[in-house]
């Protein structure tokens, strides 16, 4: 229930808030107007003393949703994928809060284990580990399968995060509310539909069947991905609140020392990094979307390893097209065919001026293709082009938000294992192969086939719905000669027989 009884809550977010200094930030990073900034301020500053101290070396925002817990932490590192709501600078911020909680006891686990796989865990596993890492939703054990002897890992939600996640979210449903009652201007960054969309993400993190699914269409995905792995699902022993995987060793890749001392090129690492996410982005249309270094492995072979799999992004086919033609045109300084693109995409309002906006896009390009290659960056040219994008009209889409902020961490992560790694000649020859077999003739006639294909499914159908249309028209428009209804009907049929025709042409050219 979203009402009065979350004010409390609320009173205790703002304390803390205004203890650490992170109520100015905030409301800088939503522009609030003074008024607003006066009056929140003003009702919460009686209550400082009741808000959490905090970390006093992290920063202010950080600082205060560390201190309020799980459910802070995990809407900051939402808030963190949309830079278009609080900002550029505060996003960056916001990028670095850590999961890193203290663990629930062992016992607990088990007891939460075997009541969801409704087995004594004697006889689901030989040995079961204290927590080897613990986040804000779940903690992880190393255990053995009492069966096969094999190594796993177990994760398992912290208990009652469902009911404490509810009440929190409820209390950020008040708060929007508020907000916008109060903020008018605020309305634009459209508060509740961000609290819907947290909320829609974290349902899908505390329910880890959703979890144990996306690991195991990422892992089909990426199975012939040389150099590339992801941990098998144990379907057996997953389920709402545990989920299970293969146990994979390796060094995590912030440990720049022991990859050097293991041996590890770390070019190519930083390479592979990169490339997999652009190939999973583009080929795939499913990415991991928060491949930071604490998901990522290196095992003793040199490939990388990928863990958790709570935040996925997806990208439809079109948006795909349009996400390399715009990445390409930027690589081949082709600033008008990137504005076309957005005009043809419907991204920007078709009563702009594409020639400017075409100037406009290379006042992002050039200055970056003029750097030293070690400081040329993908993420920075997709932040500068987002700036140009709103200036033009054009909507937020939160698909491509997401793929901004994963392909800024993404970079990161490759520049932290080779500082002198080249984006652009790093990046151009998945670029290059995905417009090769998605751009083009080749691209058309798949496509033509696929629509043959989709019309053909309905040729039992043609003759009924022929008729269904005639009796439609017949009784819409009695005054409607039948000779035009018999017309409308014979176009849907030979409709029908062109799908039909092309697909069996393109069948023919393909065999």
């Amino acid at each position: 229930m979203r009402g009065p009884h979350n004010i409390w809550r609320l009173i205790r977010t703002g304390a803390t808030m205004e203890r650490t200094g992170a109520m100015k930030q905030a409301m800088d990073a939503m522009e609030a107007p003074r008024a607003f900034r006066i009056f929140a301020r003003t009702v919460v500053w009686p209550f400082r003393w009741l808000g959490y101290r905090g970390d006093e070396t992290l920063p202010p925002l950080t600082r205060a949703i560390t201190a309020l817990g799980p459910a802070y932490i995990k809407f900051g590192q939402i808030l963190s994928t949309r830079p278009d709501v609080v900002g550029v600078d505060l996003a960056k911020q916001l990028q670095v809060l850590q999961d890193d909680l203290p663990p629930f006891p062992r016992d607990v686990a088990i007891k939460m284990v075997e009541a969801e796989l409704q087995q004594p865990i004697s006889e689901l596993f030989s040995e079961f580990s204290e927590p080897v890492a613990a986040a804000s939703i779940a903690q992880v054990h190393k255990a053995v399968r009492a069966d096969t002897g094999q190594s796993v890992a177990v994760k398992v939600l912290r208990p009652g995060i469902e009911k404490a996640f509810r009440k929190d979210v409820d209390a950020f449903y008040f708060a929007a509310s508020l907000i916008e009652k109060f903020s008018p201007a605020s309305r634009r960054l459209r508060p509740t539909e961000v609290i819907a969309h947290f909320e829609g993400v974290v349902k899908g993190e505390l329910d880890l069947r959703l979890e144990s699914s996306s690991a195991s269409e990422f892992a089909a995905n990426t199975a012939h991905d040389e150099g590339f792995s992801v941990p098998a699902v144990d379907w057996a022993l997953s389920a709402r609140r545990v989920m299970t995987l293969e146990w994979v060793d390796g060094i995590t890749a912030s440990d720049i020392d022991q990859i050097i001392a293991a041996g590890h090129d770390r070019a190519a690492l930083g390479s592979k990094v990169l490339q997999m996410f652009l190939s999973h982005a583009l080929r795939d249309g499913f990415f991991h979307a928060d491949m930071h270094q604490g998901n990522l492995k290196i095992a003793a072979n040199g490939d990388v390893i990928a863990l958790d799999f709570g935040i996925m992004g997806v990208l439809d086919e079109y948006t795909r097209r349009v996400y390399a033609e715009i990445i390409y045109g930027f690589i081949k300084k082709d600033y008008k065919r990137v504005a076309e693109v957005h005009f043809e995409a419907g991204y920007v309002p078709a009563d702009r001026d594409v020639d400017e906006f075409a100037r406009a896009l290379r006042a992002v390009g050039d200055p970056i293709f003029g750097m030293d290659a070690s400081r040329i960056s993908m993420a920075r040219l997709l932040s500068y082009l987002f700036e140009v994008t709103e200036r033009f009209g054009m909507e937020t889409r939160t698909e491509l938000i997401l793929l901004q902020r994963t392909m800024v961490v993404v970079e990161g992560v490759s520049r932290s294992l080779d500082p002198h790694i080249n984006i652009w000649e790093v990046s151009r020859p998945v670029v290059e192969s995905y417009i090769k077999s998605n751009i083009g003739p080749r691209a058309l006639t798949r496509d033509l086939w696929r629509t043959a294909t989709v019309l053909a499914r309905f040729g039992p159908k043609l003759p009924q719905l022929a008729e269904a249309l005639l009796i439609a028209q017949t009784q819409k428009a009695p005054a409607v000669e039948p000779r035009s209804n018999r017309k409308q009907a014979l176009w849907l049929v030979a409709g029908g027989a062109v799908a039909a025709g092309i697909g069996a042409v393109i069948a023919l050219a393909l065999s």
